[in-house]
């Protein structure tokens, strides 16, 4: 640092901080934005007994803040960048021999460490903006911390952040006793928080556009709009171009990684005099960014993170709400150089609803790079290593069987041949191994040429078409693109020739080469997931596709980028994959069995042709799924049958579950091969199964004794004292009779079936058969309410038998003859 210098308010712990790491190896450092911490902190350092000649390398999120700390850290020493200050990033690296001080990227900085895990002539490490909490980072740190323990206990870790949970992080650092915390204060001119809200009968641009245009016109000063993500700071660009139109002294920047850097430069440097800027952003601007001018902060309160759902093998980007440190960040801006406004557009009251952090990426991410990159530093389980929060065991397990499908890892979960050529390249897995895969074809600069277009978003373009995109990408002289193409001959070689993206595709995607469905734009994945393109676009008229990206839910996932495939591609890639055949199933429309010889690609089905359905027990237990499927309520039953289940659900109920089986839809729908497969033999649809046949599998449930049983106590008709036998109706709480009261006469106790313990419950009838009477006390009925069922009866039907005393009167099935 120079004399002429200002003070920053991290000046004021700088002292604190230089004794703790000189007395202990770990330290964090919790400094809110403004404060100064990215570019005071390594320079105060440098000077330490303890970094000798050694270097200090620092960890930025993103290449835009690495550029910009290094930047202006080389600007105090009025030096160039690659100096004493220098920058590592994927692309556009710049250091010397005399540099001290290197800015990386946190991917970079895990493949350094990974190739040299002593990080020879490193100092310390200092992970600026940890409350990311990337899954680079998280990884880094867990590896540094390893390597300290291990192999260089002499190495000083720091970690820095603007809102952190800095007691947690403090007790990673330091085990039983945490490492110290320094607490900076920051350097905040006073912001005003106004709530805006949001109508919710509008899309999210519209409400944004209206805010920019009133706070252009209420407030002075640049504008910073935080939007989850670049379609929407697209549509917001073009709503504002259009109602600003003639509006002079206001330009309009976005700001999100895909962007070039000339379109960054544009959004973050100083406005002309007399000009004001917009400047629409995703969470990238949330910290490190220093974009001059800005006094007006219009935060969506929205964030778009990726989320990986390992049961499916899709990441899906999710529009969430930010958490209250991001929405604290984003307001933090507006007071950088002086007083500010933060417009927030949601009710103050769901401010105390929002999450306190963001969630760990190591939580929702994809984790077979992670888990190659564990077994390539000699760790088989990443839970053995010092993570702030371990990687979820669904999406590891995900992870290891992704690794040993494609030859990575062996069954032990250690680098094979293979994994150790795909952990060579700073690639993801699946694009390594198409590169290392392709060099057999001599491909492989081509296979880099597509792996470069699919992890640097935007290159070539964003069509969904790979093939497209790979040939755009050769034609850009763009700076990113030509840092690109570098990067790619160092994976692959030079690009030659005019070969076909979809079979290098389907290297890296084994698993989701696809098939149209017959339907405009939807696909069946060889691992059994569906897609959809939108039919207007090319791609959907191919029969075969290799798919790199799908975003959205499984119901209704979209593929974002793919190549064509051709049939015999298919045959020629796939061929080990490819199994043949005889299936059999059951057709719902048909209610029958089909037959096919088939021919697939995993969940994929390239050919089928009919066939004569088997006799065998794999087709009869098919059927009888098949019938289950539809509903047991399909099946021929009779009166009869379905009687004798309610008769044996009636001493289910009153005897207990443990006796008597359970014969309901669901559960004879649950046992169907067991009970109903057995019968089907040469059985190839509904419609041949007749009344015999299900009676007699479901006569198959019920052992001798207890059909004995059955009859005896649970009998399907009742005789009454004139002869009739009255059929006994089993389907409610108890069973019922309905019968004409006369053919009752003569009875002075209560009919009972199961040994006289279950009195029967009568609906006596008038001799029109029309209800007059419920009971299940008969003697009591004839003693009681009879009188006046008499007279009624009496005079209703004079022609029948109404006597006094039914109990000793004979019962009987006629009316009086005439003229009685």
């Amino acid at each position: 640092m120079t004399e002429a210098s200002p003070r920053l308010p991290i000046d004021e712990v700088l002292a604190p901080l230089r004794a703790a790491l000189a007395r202990g190896r770990n330290a964090v450092l919790v400094a809110p934005p403004g404060a100064g911490k990215t570019t005071r902190v390594p320079l105060a350092l440098l000077s330490e007994p303890w970094v000798g000649d050694g270097r200090i390398v620092m960890l930025e999120p993103r290449r835009l803040a690495a550029q910009g700390a290094a930047a202006r850290m080389a600007e105090t020493l009025s030096q160039p960048v690659g100096e004493r200050v220098g920058i590592r990033v994927r692309l556009g690296s710049k250091i010397s021999a005399r540099t001290r001080i290197e800015v990386v990227t946190e991917g970079v900085f895990a493949r350094m460490i990974l190739d040299d895990p002593e990080l020879s002539g490193i100092a310390a490490v200092i992970f600026d903006e940890f409350h990311e909490r990337s899954l680079d980072a998280d990884f880094g740190l867990a590896l540094a911390l390893d390597a300290q323990a291990g192999l260089r206990p002499d190495l000083r870790l720091l970690v820095m952040s603007a809102t952190l949970d800095g007691a947690r992080v403090a007790g990673l650092l330091g085990g039983e006793t945490p490492a110290p915390v320094i607490e900076s204060a920051g350097r905040a001119f006073p912001v005003e928080t106004r709530y805006r809200g949001r109508n919710p009968s509008r899309r999210l641009e519209e409400d944004v556009a209206e805010a920019v245009r009133a706070a252009l016109a209420a407030e002075t000063g640049s504008i910073l709009v935080f939007l989850p993500g670049q379609g929407e700071i697209r549509r917001v660009q073009a709503l504002l171009q259009e109602r600003l139109a003639g509006a002079s002294g206001v330009d309009i920047a976005p700001l999100y990684g895909q962007l070039d850097r000339a379109a960054q430069s544009l959004a973050i440097r100083p406005s002309p005099p007399g000009r004001r800027k917009v400047v629409l952003a995703t969470s990238i601007a949330e910290t490190s960014l220093t974009i001059d001018g800005v006094r007006v902060v219009i935060d969506s309160g929205l964030a778009r993170v990726p989320r990986y759902e390992p049961d499916i093998g899709i990441t899906r980007l999710e529009t969430v709400r930010a958490s209250r440190a991001a929405a604290d960040q984003r307001r933090g801006r507006a007071g950088r150089t002086e007083p500010g406004v933060c417009i927030r557009l949601w009710e103050e009251a769901a401010t105390g609803a929002l999450a306190p952090f963001s969630t760990p990426e190591i939580l929702s991410a994809d984790l077979a790079p992670l888990l190659l990159d564990c077994a390539a530093w000699g760790v088989d389980d990443p839970a053995r290593l010092p993570f702030l929060d371990p990687p979820p065991a669904a999406a590891v397990t995900e992870a290891r069987k992704l690794l040993q499908g494609i030859g990575a890892l062996d069954v032990d979960g250690r680098l094979t041949d293979t994994g150790r050529a795909l952990q060579a390249l700073p690639l993801p897995p699946r694009l390594a191994r198409m590169v290392v895969e392709a060099r057999r074809m001599k491909e492989s600069g081509l296979a880099a040429h597509i792996a470069a277009v699919l992890v640097e978003r935007g290159l070539g373009g964003n069509a969904v078409d790979l093939a497209e995109r790979v040939r755009l990408f050769g034609r850009d002289r763009s700076p990113r693109a030509d840092d690109m193409r570098h990067l790619a001959r160092q994976w692959g070689g030079a690009a030659a020739g005019d070969a076909p993206v979809g079979p290098l595709l389907a290297l890296a995607f084994p698993d989701r080469i696809a098939r149209a469905r017959g339907r405009d734009g939807a696909y069946l994945l060889a691992n059994g997931r569906g897609a959809a393109l939108d039919p207007a676009e090319p791609l959907a008229r191919e029969e075969f596709l290799a798919v790199a990206e799908i975003v959205g839910s499984a119901a209704s996932a979209r593929i974002v980028s793919a190549a064509a495939l051709t049939r015999e591609d298919v045959e020629r890639l796939a061929g080990e994959r490819i199994t043949e055949a005889t299936e059999v199933t059951f057709d719902a429309q048909a209610r029958a069995l089909r037959a096919r010889r088939t021919r697939r690609l995993d969940a994929v089905v390239l050919d089928r042709k009919p066939l004569p359905v088997p006799a065998d027990d794999t087709a009869a237990a098919v059927l009888a799924r098949g019938i289950a499927s539809i509903g047991i309520a399909a099946l021929p039953w009779t009166k009869q049958l379905a009687q004798w289940r309610t008769r044996i659900a009636f001493l289910r109920a009153a005897e207990g579950a443990d006796i008597w089986p359970d014969l309901s839809d669901e559960a004879l729908a649950a046992t169907v091969e067991a009970w109903l497969a057995p019968h089907l033999a040469g059985v190839t649809g509904l419609a041949q199964i007749d009344a015999g046949l299900l009676d007699a599998a479901l006569k198959s449930l019920l052992p001798w004794d207890l059909q004995q049983r059955l009859e005896r106590e649970a009998p399907t008709h009742f005789t009454a004292p004139t002869g009739s036998r009255i059929a006994v109706d089993y389907s409610g709480e108890s069973p019922v009779i309905a019968i004409r009261v006369q053919e009752l006469f003569g009875l002075d106790t209560h009919p009972a079936i199961a040994g006289g313990r279950l009195p029967l419950t009568l609906e006596l009838l008038s001799p029109a058969h029309r209800p007059i009477q419920i009971t299940r006390d008969l003697p009591g009925f004839w003693r009681g309410s009879w009188a006046a069922v008499r007279t009624d009866m009496r005079g209703r039907y004079p022609r029948h038998v109404w006597p006094e005393d039914p109990a000793n009167t004979a019962a009987t099935t006629r009316a009086k003859p005439r003229g009685t």
